[in-house]
């Protein structure tokens, strides 16, 4: 086996509460977590030389920047391996929307490349190699919905009910660091110190900063909000979504976007499509 192509699926934040902030700067969140079935699509192709080349042109992300790249570099130093790669990307979620696009390659590449470099690493050794990469890699890692705690390193697994989602795309690209920063920002929301969550709990603690920052988010909300009152940001922007049952009531909110947004309906997982490569 020379070549693996493989899924990279996007996440949605259910909610999302900063609990605190670090000595180091680093703030603590809780949130639930779960992947979609849309996302992007990664080929890797084994090489003999050691080098790790991305292919693909991804505009305003150099290479040596690509979460990708970088998790196979990681991965390649970390087992000492002799062997390299070749990686092509098709995207197809939006990037700086909070769906955690370049994160979900990270985790898609370390999982393919565990496969195809035949490393047989156990999954909490890949997540260890995850989490320096970006706080929402391990997420992707792990294998299912989970609630997400610390900075994203400790992971406890959820069952969640099959959902299909209207996801709207606002034209805007949040600055994730800038968020964080805000002096308006919520930062001791109490932890839940539970594992069993009512649909539609909690909140986005970063919503109301993005908002006030980016119109357009308000007005995919609203546009969600007059199908579901469930409608809410996903990470730190500027990507919303709203849960329904069915795939007719998903594809009806989507459709009352405001003009010239774009954005996707898809159904929740239970399992990432890479779980069993781990």
């Amino acid at each position: 086996m020379d070549t693996l192509t493989v899924p990279a699926p996007a996440k949605l934040n259910l909610f999302l509460h900063v609990t605190g902030r670090r000595p180091d700067g680093y703030h603590t969140l809780e949130s639930a977590m779960v992947a979609l079935d849309h996302g992007d699509t990664l080929t890797l192709t084994r090489r003999d030389d050691g080098q790790i080349v991305r292919r693909t042109d991804l505009p305003g992300v150099a290479p040596d920047d690509d979460l990708a790249v970088r998790a196979a570099r990681a991965l390649a130093q970390a087992t000492g391996t002799h062997l390299g790669a070749d990686i092509d990307v098709v995207k197809r979620i939006p990037q700086g929307g909070g769906l955690g696009g370049g994160s979900s390659d990270a985790a898609s590449v370390l999982l393919a490349l565990n496969r195809l470099w035949r490393l047989d690493l156990r999954r909490d050794a890949l997540m260890q190699l995850a989490l320096p990469l970006g706080a929402d890699v391990p997420f992707f890692v792990f294998g299912g919905p989970a609630i997400a705690r610390g900075i994203g390193e400790r992971l406890d697994a959820i069952t969640l009910p099959a959902r299909w989602v209207a996801v709207i795309a606002p034209p805007v690209a949040v600055p994730t660091a800038a968020v964080f920063a805000s002096a308006e920002l919520t930062r001791d929301t109490p932890s839940a110190k539970i594992s069993v969550f009512s649909e539609g709990y909690g909140r986005n603690d970063l919503q109301p900063v993005a908002v006030s920052r980016f119109p357009a988010i308000a007005d995919a909300l609203a546009a969600l909000r007059r199908c579901s009152p469930e409608a809410r940001m996903t990470g730190s922007g500027g990507c919303v979504f709203a849960p329904f049952v069915s795939e007719a009531e998903a594809r009806e909110a989507f459709a009352g976007r405001p003009a010239g947004m774009r954005g996707f309906v898809a159904r929740t997982l239970a399992r990432h499509p890479l779980a069993g490569f781990a």
